[in-house]
Parts: C-alpha cells; sequence; structure tokens
C-alpha cells in the first residue's frame, strides 16, 4: 500500500521536509539566543540607570575605553568647559525634530579633559547655518550625568563623512576627536544630566536612554518555529495517510463487483 513513497515525487517531498526540520530548529535556537541576550542587555541597562552616581574616574580613564558593562552608568566630574573646541553633532532627533548635540570638552587636570554632551539645540536657517548655542557656565562646575561609549559606524548605524561645515561632527568618536584636541580625553563622553552652579541658559537636556524592552518577542518567534517542526511532522504523515487512502479508494473503485465481493468474503 505504501510503495508509493518511493516515487520520485514523494522522495522530493521527504527529502524537503528532512530539510525544514533541522532548518526551523536552528531558527528557533537563533532566536532564543537573541532572547537571551537581549533579556541579559535590558537587565545590565536597569541596573546601571538604578546604579547611584560614582567619580569618573573610578569608571574610565584618560585614553580609555567605555564597555557595555559600565554604559549608562551615572558619574560626577568637576572641571571648566573649553567652548573654544565646542563641537555641533549633527542630525540628532528630539521629540520628532532633527537638530545638533552640543559637545563641550570639560577640563579636569592638566593635560586631560572628558567630552560632555550637554544637550540638544535646533537646526538654524538652514542646513549649514549654525543654530544659536548657549554659552557654557563659565569657572568651575561639577557636572553629574551618564557615561556613554565613543561611537562608531557600527554601534550607532550612523555612516561618517567629511566635508561637514567647521565645528560640526556626525559621530562622537572620542580617539578620533582627541587628535585634534590639545589634550587628553576620558573614555566614551558623559550625557550632561545637572551641574553646580546651574547654567543660566542650556541646551535642552537629553533624556536618559530607556532599556530595549527585553527580548520577548524573540522568545515568541523562538517557539514559533519550534512549532512549525510539528506542524510539518503532522502535515508530512497527514498527507501520506491521504494519499494512501485516496489510493485504496480507486483500487476498490476499479476493482469488478464480483471479484470486490469474492475478496471481501474471504477478509470477512
Amino acid at each position: 500500500m505504501y510503495r508509493f513513497l518511493l516515487a520520485p515525487r514523494w522522495l522530493a517531498f521527504h527529502l524537503l521536509v528532512l530539510l525544514v526540520i533541522p532548518s526551523f530548529f536552528l531558527l528557533g535556537q537563533w532566536q532564543f539566543g537573541r532572547y537571551e541576550t537581549r533579556s541579559a542587555n535590558q537587565a545590565r541597562t536597569q541596573a546601571n540607570l538604578a546604579a547611584e552616581p560614582v567619580p569618573l574616574d573610578r569608571l574610565t580613564t584618560v585614553g580609555g575605553t567605555v564597555g557595555d558593562e559600565i554604559k549608562f552608568r551615572a558619574v560626577t566630574v568637576s572641571g571648566r568647559y573649553d567652548p573654544a573646541h565646542e563641537l555641533l553633532v549633527r542630525r540628532r532627533p528630539l521629540d520628532g525634530r532633527l537638530g545638533y548635540y552640543v559637545l563641550t570638552p570639560l577640563i579636569t587636570g592638566e593635560g586631560q579633559a572628558v567630552l560632555v554632551n550637554r544637550g540638544w539645540v535646533g537646526m538654524g536657517a538652514t542646513a549649514e547655518a549654525r543654530p544659536d548655542v548657549p554659552a557654557p557656565t563659565a569657572g568651575e562646575v561639577t557636572v553629574r550625568g551618564r557615561l556613554r561609549p565613543a561611537e562608531t559606524e557600527e554601534n550607532s548605524g550612523i555612516t561618517d563623512r567629511k566635508g561637514l561645515p567647521a565645528g560640526q561632527i556626525l559621530l562622537i568618536n572620542t580617539p578620533e576627536l582627541a587628535k585634534s584636541l590639545p589634550y587628553r580625553l576620558y573614555g566614551g563622553y558623559v550625557q550632561l544630566g545637572s551641574q553646580q552652579p546651574p547654567a543660566a541658559t542650556a541646551p535642552t537636556p537629553v533624556p536618559d536612554p530607556e532599556p530595549d524592552g527585553g527580548g520577548g518577542l524573540n522568545l515568541a518567534y523562538s517557539v514559533q518555529w519550534w512549532l512549525f517542526i510539528g506542524i510539518a511532522i503532522g502535515g508530512w504523515f497527514v498527507l501520506i495517510r491521504r494519499e494512501a487512502r485516496d489510493r485504496k479508494a480507486a483500487a476498490e473503485k476499479s476493482t469488478p463487483p464480483n471479484i470486490r465481493a469474492y475478496s471481501d468474503k474471504v477478509t470477512g
């Protein structure tokens, strides 16, 4: 009854199912791995956002880097702003509007500084015109903010390019920016939250980052792919049984009545 399973059409179907099963398993495994990674990142981000502020030099060093394990930690640092080397970071949205981040070095000691994102300002009259930027506070200030890693094309999704107006950049790439500054920079940069003494006027504060919601959707996708394995196997058996039933019905229909009656009598 099941010799039809060796027909070329059915052999091709068996091969397809046997390829689909491990493919669905691996896709589910990949999505589950994404779920674990994103959930771990969310937990770390929440912990870092909730941590108490610490001095900047306890988390990063001059010439160092900021890894995922410490990004978004609250830090404090004191120094003097250097408006002469202030930069505007292009194409930064806030509340649906495009504008600039105001990136000002904060000199923390002899020959060293940290980049501080003082906030956001809207665009000028044209893309090439410099917007109105509130001047930084003069004299010694103490900054409290979030530690952020240096930006690259890979971790930001922003493509860098040359030929921008003077004083404007696309990426807060700390090691690259340090090459054009007269002092060494701490790793990463600080996103300003507050400062003492407060500024008389200041750019619009940039909101704290938010966790990405974890990997719940990836978990659902992984379960979905694994359910597809059961559907593929179940469909395989259903089609085989249907084909066998149809072939049996066709064979019985083509058998003469006297032979069919004799066969029923013998088998009965």
